[in-house]
């Protein structure tokens, strides 16, 4: 995705050095099979220079997503990025912001959440990233076909589009966690902004976009970031920028 990615370089050049702070909230590669495959792909050699440059200039944090959860201490430290868990609680002008990457508020896919419970273990990740390179890489691109083919399912059909999507009962329930009211989370690919409520529980939600400059076929390009400042919280279309 050439045109992608280069909206991106060009954001950690122009639109991101202007902020005190960026938030990446996952999923920056489609697939990640250990820091170790960095030095083979010059794409994701292109995509550290680009991050580290920007941490040198604001503060830069990053949350695993559900496609590249395995970026480890040796890529953070090397992109001078801050690790964040998932979820995150952060003071943004004086507010109280929970962030997520959000594949873990889809609790009406059951099926989804018992195969991310058990790649998440510890000791699973151990034993995939002792595997030769090329095995796992093999994995990757079959579990992201895979997705690709549950996502065109998703755009098909209403039912499918709400099995994928957060349930109102884990928002409501990370917010709880967390003494919170405002939500952010991407995964979906759905950006809006929400103001919901549940058995007395009031919150807003903003979901993050996708990006793709790369496939006019499947809809209107997207590139999006959401901006907070004095002047409130409001999404900055980087199609137009």
């Amino acid at each position: 995705m050439p045109l992608t990615a280069q909206r991106f370089f060009d954001f950690c050049e122009k639109e991101a050095p202007k902020v005190e702070a960026v938030f990446i909230l996952g999923d920056l590669f489609e697939y990640w099979v250990g820091d170790d495959a960095a030095a083979h792909s010059p794409f994701q050699q292109e995509v550290q220079r680009a991050i580290a440059n920007l941490s040198t200039k604001v503060k830069t944090y990053y949350l695993h997503g559900n496609r590249d959860f395995l970026i480890g201490h040796s890529f953070i430290k090397k992109t001078g990025m801050t690790l964040l868990p998932d979820p995150t609680t952060v003071e943004i002008d004086s507010k109280k912001w929970v962030l997520a990457h959000g594949d873990a508020l889809c609790t009406a896919d059951v099926g989804y959440q018992i195969f991310r419970g058990w790649v998440r273990k510890s000791w699973i990740q151990k034993i995939f990233l002792s595997l030769p390179l090329n095995w796992r890489r093999g994995i990757a691109q079959h579990l992201r076909s895979n997705s690709h083919t549950q996502y065109q399912q998703t755009q098909a059909s209403s039912a499918h589009r709400l099995k994928m999507d957060v349930t109102q009962q884990a928002c409501a329930a990370v917010l709880r966690d967390h003494s919170g009211n405002l939500l952010i989370h991407g995964h979906t690919h759905m950006p809006a902004h929400h103001e919901e409520s549940m058995d007395g529980q009031q919150w807003q939600r903003w979901v993050l976009s996708d990006w793709d400059l790369d496939h006019p076929e499947s809809g209107r390009p997207r590139a999006s970031a959401l901006l907070i400042d004095d002047a409130g919280t409001r999404y900055i279309d980087l199609i137009k920028n």
